[in-house]
C-alpha cells in the first residue's frame, strides 16, 4: 500500500505530498521504536504521583508515603518470575535495614490481585504490593513494553499465561526497574536493565538511601 502511494506521488510530481509522506513514515517508525524500547525515568526526574490498592485492599498514594521519607519503588513482572520473587524476598529480608534509613518499599506489578496474593505468599512481602490496573504507573515511569507473540507462546508452553495473569493489562510487562525517590519526589537512584535476570543488590540500594 505504501509502495503504491509512493509511486503515485512520483508520477504526479507532487513533491510536497512525497516529502510529507516520508516524514509521516519517519514519525511512525520513531513512535514504534519508542513503544518497543522503554527508557525509564532518569536520575533527577520528577517521579509522577500515583495511587493504587495494595494486597490488603488499602489505597497507597506515593505523595503520602513521601511525607514519611524516601520510597524504594520496585516494578516486578509477576508471581511466575523466579528472579522477581528472589528480589522481593531479599527486600523483605532486609526491610528493617531499609526502614531504619527512613525509607518505604513499594512494589508494583501488572498482575491481577489474586496473583499478587500468590506473590505475597511466595515472598512473604509485608510492604505494599500494588496492582497497576490500566498500567498507569508503569506508563508514568516508562517501564512498560508489549511482549511479542512468539515470547507469549513460549511462556504458554511452559504453563505461564501472561495475558490471563494480567487481565485488563493483557500482554504488557514492566522492565523490572527500581527507583529511589526522595521527599521532593525526585528520582535519586535508578536500576533499569532490559535483562530481567539482572537485579541490584540490597547493599547497593542501601548505599543509595
Amino acid at each position: 500500500m505504501w509502495v503504491q502511494s509512493l509511486n503515485l506521488m512520483l508520477k504526479t510530481g507532487t513533491m510536497k505530498q512525497f516529502f510529507a509522506f516520508i516524514l509521516l513514515i519517519l514519525v511512525f517508525s520513531v513512535q514504534v521504536i519508542a513503544q518497543e524500547k522503554p527508557e525509564g525515568l532518569f536520575i533527577g526526574s520528577k517521579a509522577p504521583d500515583f495511587k493504587a490498592k495494595d494486597q490488603s485492599g488499602q489505597e497507597i498514594r506515593l505523595k503520602d508515603q513521601l511525607k514519611k521519607g524516601k520510597v524504594v519503588l520496585v516494578f516486578y513482572r509477576g508471581y511466575w518470575c523466579p528472579y522477581c520473587n528472589r528480589e522481593l524476598s531479599r527486600l523483605q529480608d532486609s526491610l528493617a535495614l531499609i526502614t531504619e534509613k527512613g525509607a518505604t518499599v513499594i512494589a508494583v506489578s501488572p498482575e491481577k490481585t489474586e496473583n499478587i496474593a500468590s506473590t505475597v505468599e511466595k515472598t512473604k512481602a509485608s510492604y505494599p504490593v500494588l496492582f497497576d490496573e490500566g498500567m498507569k504507573i508503569m506508563k508514568g515511569y516508562d517501564v512498560e513494553y508489549e511482549v511479542e507473540e512468539t515470547v507469549l507462546a513460549r511462556y504458554r508452553s511452559s504453563g505461564i499465561d501472561i495475558e490471563k495473569n494480567n487481565g485488563v493489562n493483557g500482554r504488557f510487562l514492566p522492565v523490572p526497574a527500581i527507583y529511589i525517590i526522595d521527599k521532593e519526589a525526585t528520582v535519586t537512584y535508578r536500576f533499569f536493565d532490559a535483562d530481567y535476570r539482572k537485579r541490584p543488590s540490597v547493599k547497593e540500594i542501601l548505599a543509595n538511601l
